[in-house]
């Protein structure tokens, strides 16, 4: 799946469906993220962590490399541990 800043990875684009996550919270976390991650296995990734205050500030983190244009999404999820961390 094609967006004019991201590109869904086929895992990405089946994921974000199953877990109901929208592109655009998903183009509001690649715009603004609360905090850049490197990936420890992969200097080509990086994960983007955002509070998502009408979702009861949970924390979306998406999975992207850069290397590619437009950049790929590679898997995108709520994350439970980052809870009340950012």
């Amino acid at each position: 799946m094609n967006h004019s800043k991201f590109e869904l990875t086929k895992h990405a684009a089946d994921v974000i469906e199953e877990r109901q996550i929208s592109l655009k919270l998903i183009e509001r976390v690649i715009d603004n993220p609360g905090l850049i991650i490197p990936d420890m296995a992969d200097n080509d990734l990086e994960h983007l962590l955002l509070k998502i205050e009408e979702y009861d500030n949970r924390i979306l983190r998406v999975i992207i490399n850069r290397n590619y244009s437009p950049l790929k999404v590679i898997t995108a999820y709520y994350d439970r541990t980052m809870r009340g961390k950012l």
